[in-house]
């Protein structure tokens, strides 16, 4: 498959060259921060979440010349606001066609993406599995039984890994967005939840039938999908974006960062929005993923409190992290600032702070 992948790569191509010979270091986990291969030089992630322009995914036209020119404009956007990670929602409905068969030429189109983000001088978090619109999940897809599901999501990350072992543009794979164990209420999907403005960004990985531990649960599933990773890639950090219950339940322990699974995995990624009048207890709970390997807050943004509170958590949280990433809604501030949503004057506000408090500009 690599060959035909590759030339591909090549017809679909179209990207700006200006850059084609700047150097990317592979980013790797040195203990408990991340360096970069070559040099050595600590790395820290400082990013966005990209989904596309506000409201859309940015797969569902990436095919067209149009969705194409959107992604290059911002993929340069955010690396004017002071970006070096962008992380990708990888749909699995874009990739998989049946359960062991993938789409060859959206998997030419991540190639493509992977050569963008290299010009550009960013790296890619690609964050797989994800099912956000729930009329473009594969009706064979909701009807495998776990066993098979999880077969299907460990082809698609082996074609994934593939497809990006050699590009050092990739910073990591993040194996699924806020996964979930349990059964599904009645009425409710089999499979996605957590619905915010149309798309679903949670996902099951078990219904649980056996009442096994969570624990074991999520330790056999993360094995699973590492196991499908490095029979391609054995170097790019693998972790799971997780939403940090220890924030809201003082004696929450994690389930995906059990030990039993935190050593399958390269780095801890949590998902956390601060709160007005909460920030000392919600610094405090950071305690609870400091496992001796780096920790990435994989998403934030001033949902729950003002941009000064959140600057108050970045400075007291820094020394316990390793990498933010927060989120890019497809408009620059100007267009914010002109009313474009979401959020308009509050995000333009936001990324003109977050260029500011840039790390890699600022210093640690």
């Amino acid at each position: 498959m690599k060959l035909p992948l590759l030339l591909c790569c090549a017809l679909f191509s179209s990207i700006p060259i200006s850059n084609a010979d700047e150097k990317i270091e592979r980013v790797l986990v040195d203990g408990s921060h991340f360096v970069l291969a070559g040099s050595g030089e600590e790395f820290v992630p400082w990013g966005f979440n990209y989904l596309g322009v506000h409201g859309q995914l940015a797969e569902e036209d990436w095919h067209t010349p149009e969705g194409w020119a959107r992604i290059v404009k911002d993929f340069g956007e955010m690396k004017k606001l002071g970006a070096n990670v962008v992380r990708w929602h990888l749909q699995f409905g874009t990739y998989m066609m049946e359960p062991d068969t993938p789409d060859e030429a959206q998997l030419a189109r991540l190639g493509r993406l992977l050569e963008l983000a290299r010009t550009t001088g960013v790296y890619l978090d690609l964050t797989g599995l994800n099912c956000f619109r729930k009329d473009r999940i594969p009706p064979w897809y909701d009807e495998l039984p776990e066993a098979e599901r999880w077969q299907t999501q460990a082809h698609f990350w082996s074609v994934i890994a593939q497809t990006c072992a050699e590009n050092p543009a990739v910073f990591c794979y993040d194996l699924i967005n806020e996964p979930v164990i349990g059964k599904p209420k009645d009425g409710e999907h089999p499979w996605v939840t957590g619905e915010l403005g149309g798309f679903h960004f949670l996902q099951r990985i078990s219904h649980n039938s056996k009442d096994r531990e969570k624990q074991e649960v999520a330790a056999d599933w993360v094995k699973t999908m590492v196991g499908a990773i490095r029979k391609h890639d054995t170097e790019t950090p693998v972790t799971v974006g997780v939403i940090p219950w220890a924030f809201v339940w003082a004696n929450a322990k994690p389930i995906y960062y059990s030990p039993r699974t935190t050593e399958h995995l390269d780095f801890v990624s949590i998902h956390c929005y601060p709160e007005s009048g909460k920030l000392d207890k919600e610094i405090a709970a950071l305690a609870t993923y400091d496992l001796g390997k780096p920790l990435v807050i994989e998403e934030i943004f001033p949902m729950k409190c003002s941009i000064t509170e959140l600057e108050k958590f970045i400075d007291a949280a820094t020394p316990k992290v390793d990498g933010w990433i927060s989120h890019y809604f497809g408009h620059t501030p100007v267009e914010h600032r002109a009313g474009a949503e979401p959020g308009g004057k509050l995000s333009a506000e936001f990324f003109e702070f977050w260029a500011r408090k840039n790390p890699t500009e600022n210093g640690r």
